[in-house]
């Protein structure tokens, strides 16, 4: 299994240097050369798995034998998930007029992301340890990613974690995450402006290859080919518990439709992934007002909007959805030079219009949604009412969907969970509605703070360079003393 740029400028790469980066030195993304193929047999032979047996089991078909034997492999990806105090790590939901929700936010932070983040890090320290090595991890993110990547490499001795978050446009929750995490290895930023705003100067920081090189330099984001990967096994597991496999005669496998909340578009690029290793399955890709995605898929109009919009689901507050590359790339027909012009104009101009051949395998491999923030707490409000149960603002974008195009009779279909309800806090009381907050959310508030400020206008590239280098500097020096886990 060797990998390769979305942009065509890299090949041949392995599970490890990808690992151990964030965009390719071409700017692109970092995909599998060859996707293998999951057949009939394979996916019955699978059904009775649990969810991180059927992690390790995605995960050895994309990470050689050579490089992490595979009992080694096991070992970490199970210690990984042994973190999520949740029987089986996940669980489905079975709720009134056939609404299914597959919950992924059982891990520390209470979102989708912890459970793809632990196994990377697991990995990242596998090689640490086995390099007697050491990392330096810089992520952007618009909520969750940050708080994720802090508590999965917090107190490690061999990687640092520089975080940066949007100022004001995260919850009060997701922001203590972050900033109550006082571990010599954390670095936090607050910057003064979008998600999209940040992602600009780190894909400055990823292209600079020796920044990159002579300080270990990665990324978490889901920008990491191993966050997508771990990521395939949420629909595969889907697709094993929600389809009718187990009731099929024949050859003919039964398809399964997953609605999926989208903002970095990580998660349905997995989807996408998983449809072409030949899972029947049909993606719905659901945003809210932000609603670039969405756009690109009715009409191949992939341009941002003047502006992001705040709203109820700040996960989705994103107008570059970086995985769409990914998406492209595999729909393209893994045309590099394509998605090379493509993406080169979108970050020059902010504004592509798809090739019509291009719109055409996107709009016939997902189809798409926008939700309004009244859509949002109306959709929050049904729920409770009918099922007596709680969803986050960004579930609630999936369940619209569910609510307003119901399934036709003998159709399966599965709605994603991407996060608790109890870091939406706000979102819950403008639906009338109430929720009990864990012991770690209410912990939080009563937590030392601390982080620096990115002011708009000041040079965030010329900061988080400095302060990568200055992490690099204390490490050769020897003089930097990490607290324990």
């Amino acid at each position: 299994m060797r990998y390769c740029s979305t942009r065509g400028g890299v090949r041949g790469w392995g599970f490890r240097e990808v690992l151990f980066s964030g965009y390719a030195p071409d700017g692109g993304m970092f995909m599998p050369e060859t996707l293998p193929t999951l057949n009939p047999d394979t996916l019955k032979s699978w059904a009775s798995l649990s969810y991180p047996q059927l992690v390790q089991e995605v995960c050895a078909l994309f990470i050689p034998d050579d490089l992490i034997p595979r009992r080694d492999l096991d070992a970490v990806l199970s210690s990984a998930l042994s973190q999520v105090s949740l029987p089986g790590t996940v669980r489905v939901a079975q709720l009134s007029d056939g609404l299914s929700i597959l919950e992924l936010f059982h891990g520390e932070t209470l979102a989708f992301k912890d459970l793809a983040m632990t196994c990377t890090t697991h990995l990242l320290e596998y090689f640490l340890q086995r390099e007697s090595s050491r990392a330096t991890v810089l992520v952007g993110t618009s909520g969750d990613t940050g708080g994720s990547a802090i508590l999965s490499v917090r107190g490690l001795r061999g990687v640092d974690v520089v975080v940066v978050f949007p100022r004001g446009r995260v919850t009060s929750v997701q922001e203590r995450q972050m900033t109550t995490s006082l571990e010599d290895n954390v670095h936090v930023f607050a910057a003064d402006g979008s998600s999209d705003d940040i992602d600009v100067p780190l894909r400055r920081l990823f292209a600079d290859q020796n920044l990159v090189k002579n300080n270990t330099l990665m990324s978490l984001n889901s920008v990491n080919w191993s966050r997508v990967l771990v990521q395939l096994a949420h629909f595969v597991y889907a697709y094993l518990r929600l389809s009718g496999l187990e009731r099929a005669e024949g050859g003919a496998l039964p398809t399964l439709e997953v609605v999926v909340p989208t903002g970095g578009a990580g998660n349905i690029a997995a989807g996408c992934i998983v449809k072409h290793m030949g899972v029947p399955l049909r993606l719905v890709a659901m945003v809210n007002a932000n609603d670039i995605v969405h756009r690109a898929v009715q009409s191949g109009d992939f341009s941002m909007a003047t502006n992001v919009k705040q709203t109820l689901a700040p996960a989705i507050d994103i107008q570059d959805p970086y995985n769409m590359e990914r998406v492209f790339w595999l729909l393209s027909g893994r045309d590099g030079a394509q998605v090379k012009g493509l993406m080169e104009e979108f970050q020059r101009s902010h504004k592509v219009t798809l090739p019509d051949a291009l719109h055409s395998k996107l709009s016939s491999a997902m189809s798409s949604g926008s939700v309004t923030d009244e859509g949002i707490v109306e959709t929050m409000r049904r729920c409770w009412e009918e099922n007596q149960y709680l969803l986050c603002p960004h579930t609630a974008v999936a369940v619209w969907q569910h609510y307003h195009c119901p399934p036709h009779p003998g159709e399966n279909r599965c709605c994603i969970a991407t996060a608790s309800p109890a870091k939406f806090q706000d979102a819950v009381q403008k639906a009338g509605l109430t929720v009990d907050l864990p012991e770690r959310v209410r912990a939080l508030e009563k937590m030392a703070a601390r982080y620096e400020d990115l002011e708009r206008g000041e040079d965030w590239e010329g900061r988080l360079r400095e302060r990568i280098e200055s992490i690099s500097s204390v490490r050769q020096c020897g003089v930097l003393f990490y607290s324990p886990v």
